[in-house]
């Protein structure tokens, strides 16, 4: 008795990559587009700082935008109604402005270009330099710029290791690198409770809201502040026990 023949047919297809978690990280990990290079550990700080702008018309501003695929990864993440802002030293960047995205050319060292990069974005939610990672830029960059980004935006200076490096104008513990001057925004975004008249609040300290460090990166949230106020709720347990007096607040 003949048998019927056995047909095999099968169709074979790429699997779907797992989802990480993370849109960044995701997005990088199936990019094909223009080329970008990132520390594997960064995703996750910009997922945590910049997650509640997706989906909005907010503006970034990125320095040092190299190949430009970061610029694409920052569309895809943000979505379309971000406006973008591109900025490098290399003249042949302008080729990657498009719909939504523009590029600025100039030396983020140049306190000057850095005034056009202000009035050029108006009011910048997202700050990322990324730019030369040369002390002066990076401490420039943060002075001029800073003050325009808006009151709920947030600043991110990555690549900070070049701090420590000599060819970088860096070296570990000297003055004049960008994790020196940074360690001295600490003091300024305590200074509500200076008791030192070298130190006191300013513009810095009322308007932002908390400093992140991690490998190589600077986070800085900015939201409006008033001088911190302690409360207290509960009755005491311990009735002799009175509180510590070095945690109350100086009088007036």
């Amino acid at each position: 008795m003949s048998q019927p023949p056995v047909n095999f047919s099968f169709s074979f297809s790429p699997p779907t990559p797992a989802s990480s978690g993370n849109p960044l990280q995701d997005f990088f990990d199936r990019h094909q587009g223009r080329l970008m290079s990132k520390w594997t550990h960064y995703f996750d700080v910009y997922h945590r700082h910049f997650a509640r702008f997706r989906g909005t018309a907010c503006t970034l501003v990125e320095i040092g935008v190299y190949h430009g695929g970061s610029l694409q990864m920052w569309r895809d993440y943000l979505g379309p109604k971000a406006r973008l802002i591109g900025v490098d030293i290399e003249e042949r960047a302008r080729a990657l402005a498009g719909p939504g995205t523009e590029i600025l050319i100039g030396d983020q060292e140049d306190p000057l270009f850095l005034s056009q990069i202000a009035e050029t974005a108006g009011r910048i939610d997202l700050l990322i330099d990324d730019g030369g990672h040369h002390m002066q830029q990076q401490i420039n960059t943060l002075l001029h710029l800073y003050p325009r980004i808006a009151a709920n935006g947030v600043y991110l200076c990555e690549d900070l290791h070049t701090s420590y490096w000599e060819e970088f104008g860096g070296g570990l513990r000297q003055p004049q690198t960008f994790i020196e001057f940074s360690k001295r925004l600490i003091d300024k975004l305590n200074a509500f409770h200076s008791r030192d008249d070298e130190l006191v609040p300013d513009g810095y300290t009322a308007s932002t809201q908390s400093m992140h460090y991690y490998d190589s990166m600077l986070v800085i949230e900015k939201r409006p502040r008033q001088p911190p106020q302690m409360v207290r709720a509960g009755v005491p347990f311990f009735p002799d026990l009175e509180e510590r007096p070095s945690l109350k607040p100086e009088m007036p």
